[in-house]
C-alpha cells in the first residue's frame, strides 16, 4: 500500500515514513552538502542567489478572477 503524504507539512519534526520515504535520496544529498560546505561558502552561495533575485525586474502577478 502506497501512502502519500505532505512532507513540508508532515514531516517538520522529521520524516515520518522512516526508510520507507520517497524522498530519501535528497536527505542524503542534503548531508552530504552540509558535510562537505563550510559555514562561508553557504554564505556566499545565499549572498549570489540574493544579488541575483534583486537584480531582476519585479514581476506582477494579476489574478484571473480580478
Amino acid at each position: 500500500m502506497e501512502t502519500t503524504i505532505d512532507c513540508g507539512k508532515e514531516c517538520v519534526n522529521g520524516c515520518v515514513l522512516g526508510d520507507r520515504c520517497p524522498n530519501l535520496q535528497y536527505a542524503e544529498q542534503a548531508n552530504k552538502f552540509m558535510q562537505e560546505t563550510s559555514l562561508d561558502q553557504m554564505h556566499e552561495i545565499a549572498e549570489t542567489a540574493r544579488r541575483k533575485k534583486l537584480s531582476k525586474p519585479t514581476q506582477w502577478i494579476i489574478p484571473d478572477d480580478f
